[in-house]
């Protein structure tokens, strides 16, 4: 059987990979070589490894966790390939939002400014539906809430109003409503700044760091809850079509 083995040196340029990766991956615990000398230390490989080899090295690269290489290199072939699918999703998600981050920076880079106006914010009564999210899911939660808002309002006049709070936090409770003759929440009459955003929800920051910005150099300070009014309901438009107003109260430092 000793025959049958490789030694590091010739496994690693079977994978055209480095030695010094296998050794990361034997102390990572992914690739454990077929035998060990127990007193050289030297280590060797089945040819057999070389796909696991393979695919780890291939994993890594596109920055799959640790966790999530082990299970793929130690299941069945069936059950790997529905493994390495899954991540295939989670990578095709990421790369999403990488996009969405991308246009985000590509946009802050062009500096283009906001039309930002104090204003007062009128009285709402809202028909209303509230979750908790976390920041990574806000996007997520706001959508849920508005599907399940429309398919319960009757009579609803637009447009719909997302109500978050100042601080973007874990256990962060969210609320959307619409103008509707039965109201289960109210808002009073509110001194604010408010600007005007054209095009994607993921675009939003852009918004807020230009009224935040406003704020702060005028000595204001901002209250909760932050309006967001979606002028062209969801679902109706493309995301450069869409048409947001937020609205941020504030009050005179005391």
């Amino acid at each position: 059987m000793r025959d049958e083995l490789l030694t590091i040196g010739r496994f690693a340029r079977l994978c055209r990979l480095s030695v010094k990766q296998l050794r990361h991956y034997d102390e990572l615990g992914l690739l454990t070589p077929a035998h060990v000398d127990p007193h050289s230390g030297y280590r060797n490989y089945s040819r057999a490894q070389a796909r696991d080899a393979l695919t780890i090295a291939l994993l890594r690269d596109a920055d799959v966790p640790l966790p999530a290489i082990a299970e793929i290199v130690r299941s069945a072939a069936a059950e790997r390939s529905a493994l390495l699918r899954a991540e295939g999703e989670r990578l095709a998600a990421r790369i999403e939002r990488d996009r969405e981050r991308l246009r985000l920076l590509e946009r802050l880079a062009l500096d283009a400014p906001y039309d930002v106006s104090r204003t007062v914010a009128p009285a709402l009564a809202l028909m209303s539906v509230e979750d908790v999210c976390d920041p990574d899911g806000i996007g997520e939660a706001a959508g849920a809430l508005v599907g399940r808002l429309l398919s319960a309002a009757e009579g609803w006049r637009p447009p719909v109003v997302g109500l978050f709070p100042l601080d973007v936090r874990e256990g962060m409770r969210v609320a959307v409503g619409v103008e509707a003759l039965s109201p289960n929440l109210r808002l009073p009459e509110t001194d604010a700044v408010t600007t005007r955003h054209h095009g994607p929800y993921a675009e939003l920051p852009l918004a807020y760091h230009a009224l935040l910005s406003w704020i702060g150099d005028r000595g204001l300070a901002p209250r909760a809850p932050v309006r967001e009014l979606y002028l062209v309901a969801p679902g109706e438009a493309g995301p450069e079509e869409l048409i947001t107003d937020i609205v941020i109260p504030v009050e005179e430092p005391k």
